[in-house]
């Protein structure tokens, strides 16, 4: 009989479909995973509110539980508490800077439409000399950021508390 730490360890091999290199359990949106005679239970919080990536993670993440043996899966959606990227493990961090995204910083006040943009380091050189190109990157979770030191673009994952 498999167990959740067991079903748990089989969603280290889901990867994000937008950021391949994270994966479910890297990103945090795995709360639960419990069994109910006669299913295993999967929680899941979007990263956002309509996140187009949650239906393909469900897809992918039935299957690997499929190819394991698993066929009495469900999953729940559970929208409170709300996603944070605080649930990014350090793991998923250092991935994404190896990946060329900035991972999120603790931004001090996200309330201001006009507060200075988020000092970020560059995941190519880590120079903190960084300015904001645009607010919005290649997703909705992201901005795009151009380092000044050695003039590479890249992608950062805005912080949401």
């Amino acid at each position: 009989m498999v167990n959740a730490a067991q079903i748990r360890h089989y969603l280290e091999e889901v990867s994000d479909p937008e950021i391949p290199v994270l994966t479910i359990i890297d990103l945090g949106v795995v709360q639960e995973i419990y069994f109910t005679d006669p299913t295993w239970i999967i929680e899941l919080t979007p990263t956002y509110s309509g996140c187009p990536a949650m239906q393909q993670i469900e897809v992918d993440l039935l299957a690997k539980l499929q190819e394991k043996g698993i066929a009495n899966a469900q999953v729940k959606h559970v929208l409170s508490p709300a996603w944070t990227t605080d649930w990014i493990s350090e793991q998923g961090r250092q991935k994404l800077r190896m990946y060329g995204i900035a991972p999120p910083v603790n931004e001090s006040d996200k309330s201001t439409l006009f507060a200075e943009p988020p000092r970020v380091a560059c995941p190519k050189c880590n120079s903190m000399d960084t300015r904001m190109v645009s607010l919005f990157g290649s997703t909705a979770c992201k901005a795009q950021y151009q380092c000044k030191q050695c003039l590479e673009p890249f992608d950062y994952f805005k912080c949401l508390k």
